[in-house]
């Protein structure tokens, strides 16, 4: 079965870069490239049968992370992978909280390329240090949040804390398990878990602010 794949970019080139990538592999089957999220979204709704998004983040019209968060709701059985050319966290954060899977950098190489998306379909998300200390920041204390019920489901657990907190010193996941005695793919289960938990922590955030506002 090939990997059904859109690619997401409106720099020509770049979607050309990564086509060229995966045509090292036998398992991709490219099904479209749209331009921007406006682009992808109405691909996707002649076409949601994709398995795998390869989303640029910074795009005219409707860019990368507003584009996940609407696939993400009409279409949650689509991962998504941002691209971005250079780290930028807060970029990335913020695609991480409106439901993206993982991300990597454009200048990504194939097998990076291919083993990223195997590992994204997978279940397996990547987290860097920056990142995992602002997930800390965000939802180690979300005393901001004022339903006790909803506090609950985003409050972190000891261990999701030992992993944020051996992330945010830039260890890899071989290692994070050796030290907490885990095995590596109960470590990339737990940066799951935490994601899930950042992406349920802006939806009631959103929620809060529209109540604030006398929204709803």
């Amino acid at each position: 079965m090939k990997i059904k794949t859109a690619i997401v970019d409106d720099n020509s080139f770049l979607s050309k870069a990564i086509t060229e990538k995966l045509s090292f592999f036998d398992d991709f089957e490219i099904k479209f490239i749209a331009v921007d999220g406006a682009h992808l979204l109405e691909k996707l709704e002649a076409n949601h049968n994709i398995d795998i998004i390869l989303m640029d983040i910074e795009m005219p019209v409707l860019n990368g992370i507003e584009a996940t968060q609407v696939v993400k709701q009409k279409f949650p059985h689509i991962k998504i992978i941002m691209l971005t050319v250079f780290d930028n966290d807060e970029n990335i954060f913020n695609a991480i909280k409106a439901g993206a899977d993982g991300y990597l950098l454009k200048e990504v190489t194939p097998g990076e390329l291919q083993k990223g998306i195997l590992e994204t379909l997978d279940g397996g998300a990547a987290m860097n240090p920056s990142i995992a200390m602002k997930t800390l920041k965000l939802l180690r204390n979300p005393e901001a949040i004022e339903n006790s019920q909803d506090r609950e489901e985003i409050s972190l657990s000891k261990r999701e804390i030992d992993v944020l907190e051996q992330l945010s010193k830039g260890l890899s996941y071989t290692l994070i398990a050796e030290n907490l005695i885990l095995s590596p793919s109960t470590v990339r289960k737990h940066i799951e878990n935490i994601y899930k938990k950042l992406q349920v922590h802006s939806k009631i955030e959103a929620v809060q602010k529209a109540k604030n506002h006398n929204l709803i």
